[in-house]
């Protein structure tokens, strides 16, 4: 019987982001080599991590920005997964057919491959986040892929909110659920509210590592582009909902962090969610709203 792994180190890649693709991937890839030299062992970017936020406005010539998946971006991060033996989980704006295209995270694993794909399911759109335009809602459900070190789930940015989302993909067996993220304040927001979105930001995703009994790692970008300021603040919570680790606000940072998968287990044992969930009474979910 194969020995379970104890703990894993992660490593989140928290950038700002050049108008040029090629500057962006060169960046990264510099950035999970360091990672990796750290010691990490699963590597995550933030979300569309080759441009700038495309979706700021309705723009049909940012549909340039996609590219189909395998691609360009795939086949240079796999040569980096394959020689340093690690697990890259990266966030693309993917092409999939002429009119069709998707906010997706590939895991790609220590051999180079492509191991699981992630096709964001829920799009906002709101003022500056204009994603409805662009993207396609995913159709690949919540699911869990393994890798070499960790079985990892990976939920895009909006999909932050949505505590059925983190629970699916709990239950399909994600030990460490990964959150690609860009969240930012408008400019002309006012100041007192920035903490109060930042901290409900945290909070909600937090609360996913407590209900599940899993680590949650938030991986977010930072700079001014646009109207947008990015807030940074990528962090690492344990399944006690705990930050074990977090990055600045405002620079560019790689975080390499340990996560002791066993407390998975001590968690849910002492808070059995899980065992507790009277799905026998759930069926409204499927519902929009029970009037």
């Amino acid at each position: 019987m194969a020995t379970e792994i104890d703990t894993v180190a992660i490593g989140l890649i928290q950038m700002s982001c050049a108008p040029e693709p090629h500057l962006n991937l060169d960046k990264a890839i510099a950035k999970i080599e360091e990672a990796a030299a750290r010691g990490a062992q699963i590597v995550c970017t933030q979300e569309l991590f080759r441009s700038h936020y495309p979706c700021q406005t309705e723009d049909q010539a940012a549909f340039e920005l996609a590219e189909p998946i395998p691609g360009p971006s795939t086949e240079a991060l796999g040569k980096i997964a394959k020689s340093r033996k690690i697990s890259i989980i990266a966030s693309l704006f993917e092409r999939r057919a002429a009119g069709v295209y998707h906010n997706t995270s590939v895991v790609i694993d220590e051999t180079g491959e492509i191991a699981g794909r992630y096709r964001k399911m829920h799009i906002p759109d709101d003022p500056r986040f204009y994603e409805k335009y662009y993207f396609t809602p995913g159709d690949l459900d919540f699911g869990a892929h393994p890798t070499a070190h960790a079985s990892v789930g990976v939920l895009v940015c909006w999909d932050q909110w949505f505590p059925e989302a983190a629970r699916l993909t709990a239950m399909a067996g994600a030990q460490i659920i990964f959150y690609p993220t860009a969240i930012g304040w408008w400019h002309g927001e006012p100041a007192g509210v920035r903490p109060v979105q930042r901290d409900a930001w945290e909070t909600i995703q937090r609360s996913h590592a407590i209900a599940n009994g899993v680590f949650v790692a938030a991986v977010n970008r930072v700079g001014i582009e646009g109207e947008l300021e990015f807030w940074g603040d990528s962090f690492v919570a344990d399944p006690f909902g705990q930050v074990i680790a977090r990055a600045g606000g405002s620079d560019e940072e790689t975080l390499v962090v340990e996560c002791d998968l066993k407390k998975i287990e001590e968690t849910r044992r002492s808070w059995p969610f899980l065992r507790d969930r009277r799905i026998d009474a759930y069926h409204d979910l499927t519902r929009r709203f029970r009037s």
